[in-house]
């Protein structure tokens, strides 16, 4: 296929990333379906590799000298590799002592390189190979798995992921089509509690990643990261466990798995294999390092969450320095389980939209459930309960409604399917929110301006104003300007990830609210006139444009 002119290819068929609901219906695709009952399951030693065969079309090999996958044969295709890479944990893992050996019906290859250990589990008949990493300290970065996919398998039904393209505009990860568009491996769209699996299907073969459970990764269900990309050389499936980019939490140690590379028939993969469905029994005599089964686990329920919003989703998420979970809170009472816990004390924090509103603490104790009460969320705990003479946007912990802020999970700000990042605001208009861009910066936007009436009692009163975020880069905060008579302090930056975000795909920082006390002094007493409020974005770090200081949105308002 040619790409000479830039432009990615049309898809054939294929499914970027799925959720259970999506595979519904997909028994077809399940663990064992498109499987050859072929009595060749097993494994052996080519010098080089330890060679698996899983007895169901699938062989693949593992390298002895670094634990680097190397092959991966389905149906007689070769998937595996591109630029001369093979697929590994971060970006290879160099001397490694690599062993194998067979339980059963289960093969086990285990990977130690220092205090990190690897492993690629086969199961008898089965399409699917299921790793686990156990990574001790810092020794290793990051904690990425890529499988590196061969050109020309798939075609690319992602664009945005396409990173192939003329122009690159930052760092060597985003790209500019020459019609404007941009492009990113960045640009995934997605939270890590919006997908369960990843990857691509055409010609009758579905090749995917199933992610874990991620409780061992860091950033909690709202977490933004690398899914897959396609390029010219080939293609890259993602399982992020910590990157380093636009963390807001420590990263986390110990066993995380299995995540789960699957063929299928070009279906979905099976929902058995998904987190929070997977069981793995057979995998709890296999020795791996870390591994704790079903029965050193336990359970979170709550009957119910009193005080929500219901025009929001709410999620209750667990969480500790040892591991994370989260899950739904049911719409019509706000009932919640959370199952698979490893036993301990966490803090649970309940989330309406990506808002945290209520935290608490809770125990887990292995082969338990710890059953909570219904949860009252105070109403001081939601700033959208306040009352407020006007306010912009609702507060839901995103820039959701704002100018741009569907399109910046998929493209750069540069991007020119962005509406000016410019232009003030009226209250009163009606196109308030979808007028105020979903990011400021200091050096694109600072300064835009809100006009607002008041009545004569407001006008002689002192008001509270706030501005939430939800992220920001290089230190950028709003500073106010009311009316040219009254200029807020400047005030102090909160924590904030030190990485890129605005610009490769995510708002996700930590939530965070300005509050500044805006004197009576500094209203017009005129109630035919208009107040002027200018919101600056200050800062003394950042450089220039889309990467000079920001930061992005959630919701404004001036209290009663």
């Amino acid at each position: 296929m040619s790409q000479a002119n830039g432009q990615e290819p049309l898809g054939r068929r294929g499914f970027v990333l799925g959720t259970a609901a999506a595979a519904a219906g997909a028994a077809v695709a399940g663990p064992l379906a498109g499987t050859a009952r072929a009595a060749a399951f097993g494994w052996s030693d080519d010098g080089t590799h330890y060679v698996v065969d899983t007895g169901a079309q699938l062989v693949f090999k593992v390298r002895k000298s670094n634990g680097d996958l190397a092959s991966l044969v389905h149906r007689g295709t070769e998937y595996q590799g591109y630029g001369g890479m093979n697929s590994h944990i971060e970006s290879g893992l160099g001397s490694s002592t690599v062993t194998i050996r067979q339980t059963g019906s289960t093969i086990l290859v285990s990977v130690t390189y220092g205090t990190l250990r690897h492993y690629y589990a086969a199961r008898s008949g089965e399409n699917n190979i299921y790793v686990w990493t156990d990574k001790a300290d810092t020794s290793v970065s990051a904690t990425r798995f890529i499988l590196r996919v061969r050109a020309g398998l798939f075609l690319n039904d992602a664009p945005d992921s396409y990173t192939y393209a003329p122009t690159t505009i930052e760092a060597s990860d985003v790209f500019r089509k020459s019609d404007g568009q941009t492009r990113s491996k960045h640009f995934s769209r997605l939270r890590v509690i919006d997908y369960d699996y990843v990857g691509w299907s055409a010609n009758g073969v579905g090749l995917w990643i199933v992610r874990s459970n991620h409780e061992k990764a860091s950033g909690g269900p709202f977490y933004r990261s690398l899914l897959r990309h396609q390029s010219a050389d080939g293609g890259g499936l993602y399982e992020i466990l910590y990157y380093g980019q636009n963390q807001t939490e420590e990263q986390r140690f110990g066993l995380q798995g299995p995540y789960v590379i699957a063929f299928t028939d070009g279906g979905a993969p099976s929902s058995s294999l998904f987190p929070g469905t997977l069981t793995t029994p057979w995998a709890d005599a296999l020795g791996i390092a870390g591994y704790v089964g079903a029965g050193g686990r336990g359970r979170v329920a709550g009957v119910g969450i009193t005080g929500r919003d219901t025009a929001y989703p709410y999620t209750v998420g667990l969480a500790n320095p040892a591991a994370q979970y989260w899950g739904s809170a049911r719409s019509s009472d706000g009932y919640f389980s959370l199952s698979g816990v490893l036993p301990g004390t966490y803090t649970l924090t309940v989330f309406k939209g990506e808002l945290a509103v209520y935290t608490g603490s809770v125990s887990v104790a292995a082969g338990g459930t710890t059953t909570l009460n219904s949860i009252a969320i105070p109403s001081s705990n939601d700033p959208s309960r306040a009352s407020a003479i006007w306010r912009i946007n609702d507060w839901n912990g995103t820039p959701s409604g704002f100018k741009n802020a569907d399109l910046m999970t998929y493209a750069h700000p540069s991007d020119v399917r962005a509406a000016a990042w410019t232009g003030n605001v009226v209250i009163g208009s009606g196109t308030e929110t979808s007028a105020f861009p979903c990011y400021l910066w200091k050096d694109v936007n600072s300064g835009i301006l809100v006009y607002f009436r008041l009545t004569a009692a407001q006008a002689a009163a002192a008001h509270t104003l706030r501005i939430g975020v939800t992220t920001a880069y290089a230190n950028g905060r709003p500073q106010v300007v009311v009316n040219d008579r009254w200029t807020s302090a400047i005030p102090s930056p909160p924590t904030q990830p030190n990485t890129r975000s605005l610009t490769n795909g995510s708002y996700r920082g930590n939530n965070h609210t300005f509050t500044y006390s805006v004197p009576a002094s500094a209203w017009l007493t005129d109630t035919g006139q208009y107040n002027v409020l200018r919101i600056n974005v200050v800062s003394g770090s950042g450089t220039t444009s889309y990467l000079s200081a920001g930061t992005a949105i959630d919701a404004i308002d001036l209290l009663s």
